[in-house]
């Protein structure tokens, strides 16, 4: 079974990203900033990465940078999700090593469309 983390400040937005996750076939772990997300990425390397980019402590731009920095943290298929939707966010996401972007709100379709692309379904 692969694995996501669903890395969001918004309790609401995790949770509803674990039951698509969830139905989708993934076993999901949750951080609720970039600090707690590297740790557990440090502890168990993902599959995939569910990421928001506008969090406190550590956003998900600086996690990203310091994720890649990891052993084996360029392994992890990174999808960045979030309200930022200037082309200079989606190419500074890119440039930093997300693999994939989608805009909130998502749903079950769009999650799993994503995730198909990246080859994770």
């Amino acid at each position: 079974m692969k694995s996501c983390l669903i890395v969001d400040d918004s309790k609401v937005i995790r949770m509803v990203a674990k039951k698509i996750l969830n139905e989708l076939g993934f076993r999901t772990e949750e951080a609720e900033d970039g600090i707690v997300a590297l740790d557990r990425c440090i502890k168990q390397m993902p599959d995939a990465v569910l990421l928001d980019w506008n969090m406190p402590n550590m956003n998900g731009l600086e996690f990203l940078h310091e994720l890649r920095k990891l052993p084996d943290g360029d392994r992890p298929i990174v999808v960045f999700c979030t309200t930022e939707n200037d082309i200079d966010h989606i190419q500074e996401a890119i440039t930093a090593g997300a693999n994939e972007y989608i805009m909130k709100p998502f749903d079950s379709e769009i999650l799993q469309a994503k995730f198909s692309q990246v080859g994770l379904l």
